[in-house]
């Protein structure tokens, strides 16, 4: 499991993104599971999710509305597949618009950058 802390920060709002192998339904609420036994991650707002598999897309919005689809986009577009990305969000008290899409995107894409760089 990989953690990637306080990386967007935007009217009190803070994400954080995670990820790793993960095959099935099963294993994705697992790792969510897993993340929220940090302190930290059991008190935020949102974990939204999305996964590929070789059975079919997996996501969860958790609250976030249409989050798990632009993560399983972006999955898609790099073709990374039994790898769940999740996308953790600290509410800060003002709604962002459609601001929380881009920070969704940018949280996934510092994951696979970073994902990127330890895999080489």
């Amino acid at each position: 499991m990989q953690v990637f802390e306080g990386i967007i920060s935007d009217r009190g709002s803070k994400y954080a993104v995670s990820g790793g192998p993960c095959a099935d339904d099963t294993a994705a609420k697992a790792f969510v599971k897993a993340l929220l036994r940090r302190k930290k991650f059991a008190k935020a707002t949102h974990h939204s999710w999305g996964l590929l598999t070789s059975s079919g897309p997996l996501k969860n919005d958790d609250g976030e509305a249409g989050a798990g689809m632009v993560i399983l986009r972006m999955l898609e577009r790099e073709g990374l597949q039994d790898e769940i990305v999740v996308v953790t969000r600290w509410y800060g008290g003002k709604h962002l618009g459609g601001d929380r899409f881009r920070h969704v995107q940018d949280a996934v894409r510092y994951y696979l950058e970073r994902r990127d760089a330890i895999d080489a």
